[in-house]
C-alpha cells in the first residue's frame, strides 16, 4: 500500500483534528501555569515513564537491522522544586508554542544516520523529516494479560448473576407480580440474553406490602447492581492527553513525520497511529465501548482519550519485570520526596508489527 505523501499527511491530521467533538484550537499557544512543587507519586510516574521509554529504544534497537530509534524528547531530570526549574519550564513553554510537543522517540534508517547507535545524534530539521516514525511512549502501571483476565472473570460472573435473577424473577408468583405492577421491567427481563443485559436500563423499583413484593424489589435492585458492573469500563487504554493534541498536531504539521502513541504495561505494550486516535474520538457511536474520556489522576486530573489497548497493535509482546528500588529527592528548604526507581526489564519486539505497522503502515 503506498504510503501518504508529507504533505498527504499533515492534510489528513488536520482534517481529522477538525472533526473532534471538542473545541480544539490549532493555533492554541502554552501557556499553563507552573507547578511550584514536585510530588513522590510525580517522580514515581517520571521514572515509570523514563523506564518504559528505555525499554522501547533498547527493544527496537536490539533487534531491528535496519532501522533505529533515537531519543527525542526531553530527558530532563528536573522537577517543581528544583533551583533550574522555572527556566527550564519557560523553554518548555516556548518549545510548544514553536515547534509543538516532541515525541520520544523517532525512528531512522540505520544508513539515514552517521552516528552510532545509542548516542543522539545533532536533530536539526533536516534530519528530524528524514524520520520514518515518531513515537509517543505512555507508561500504565498495570499488568495487561493479568488485567485481561480480571476483567473476563468479572464479567462472567456479573452475567451468570443476571441470568440466575432473572431465572427466579420469571418463576411464580415473582413473574406474574412484575408483570402486574411494572409492564416494562417485566418485557426487558424477560427478553434479555447474557449478551443483551449490559443493554438493560432500568429504575429500581421498591414495593414492601408483602413478603413477595419485598423479594421482588430485593431482586431488581441486585439486578441492576449487577447490570452496573457491566456497564463499568473493562479495557486497558492507550492514553493520550487531550491538551497534548495541539501540540502532537502543531509538530506533524512542522516537520510531517507519521506519529504513533505506544501504551507500555510491565508486561506488554500497544500502538496506535495518532491519526487512528483522532478518527476513534470523533466517533460517537464508539464511546464507552472503544475509547472514553476521562480526567485521569495519575495525570494532574488532566482530561485524557482512553483508547482500548485491543484496537491497538501489540508491539512488545513480552516484557520481564524491572527491578524497583527506593529513591529519595531532597529540596532546597530541606523537604525530602521519597518515590521509586526502575532498572531492567527487558522488552521483546514483534518485528512484523514494527515492520508492518511502523516502518511500512500498512
Amino acid at each position: 500500500m503506498p504510503q501518504p505523501t508529507v504533505n498527504e499527511y499533515r492534510k489528513t491530521i488536520a482534517a481529522l483534528l477538525s472533526r473532534l467533538p471538542f473545541a480544539i484550537d490549532p493555533d492554541l499557544r502554552a501557556e499553563g501555569r507552573m507547578p511550584t512543587m514536585a510530588g513522590s507519586q510525580f517522580l514515581t510516574n517520571k521514572e515509570q515513564g523514563d523506564w518504559a521509554e528505555q525499554v522501547v529504544f533498547d527493544a527496537i534497537n536490539a533487534n531491528s537491522k535496519n532501522f533505529v530509534a533515537v531519543k527525542y524528547g526531553r530527558t530532563d531530570a528536573l522537577a517543581a522544586g528544583d533551583p533550574e526549574f522555572p527556566a527550564f519550564y519557560a523553554n518548555y513553554m516556548n518549545e510548544l508554542n514553536e515547534i509543538g510537543k516532541k515525541p520520544d522517540l523517532l525512528i531512522f534508517r540505520r544508513a539515514d544516520l552517521a552516528d552510532s547507535v545509542g548516542v543522539a545524534p545533532s536533530l536539526d530539521d533536516k534530519t528530524i523529516e528524514r524520520a520514518l516514525a515518531a513515537i509517543e511512549v505512555r507508561s500504565s502501571s498495570f499488568l495487561a494479560q493479568r488485567y485481561a483476565a480480571f476483567m473476563d472473570n468479572r464479567i462472567a460472573t456479573a452475567t451468570a448473576e443476571c441470568v440466575r435473577i432473572q431465572a427466579e424473577l420469571m418463576q411464580e408468583p415473582l413473574s406474574s407480580l412484575l408483570e402486574q405492577r411494572s409492564p416494562e421491567h417485566y418485557r426487558l427481563i424477560r427478553t434479555a440474553s447474557p449478551d443483551t443485559f449490559r443493554e438493560l436500563g432500568f429504575r429500581s423499583r421498591s414495593w414492601s406490602s408483602s413478603t413477595d413484593l419485598r423479594r421482588l424489589s430485593e431482586l431488581l435492585k441486585r439486578m441492576k447492581e449487577q447490570i452496573r458492573i457491566l456497564h463499568r469500563r473493562d479495557y486497558l487504554s492507550i492514553t493520550p492527553k487531550l491538551e497534548d493534541i495541539v501540540f502532537v498536531n502543531r509538530w506533524i504539521q512542522r516537520f510531517g513525520v507519521r506519529h504513533y502513541y505506544l501504551q507500555v504495561f510491565f508486561d506488554r505494550a500497544y500502538v496506535i497511529p495518532f491519526g487512528e486516535i483522532l478518527a476513534i474520538a470523533s466517533d460517537p457511536d464508539k464511546e464507552g465501548s472503544v475509547f472514553s474520556i476521562e480526567r485521569d489522576v495519575k495525570n494532574q486530573g488532566k482530561t485524557t482519550i482512553k483508547i482500548n489497548v485491543a484496537v491497538g497493535k501489540e508491539l512488545l509482546g513480552r516484557i520481564d519485570m524491572p527491578r524497583h528500588t527506593s529513591a529519595m529527592k531532597e529540596l532546597d528548604r530541606g523537604r525530602l520526596l521519597f518515590y521509586v526507581t526502575f532498572h531492567g526489564g527487558r522488552g521483546y519486539l514483534d518485528s512484523d508489527v514494527f515492520h508492518r505497522d511502523i516502518i511500512d503502515d500498512e
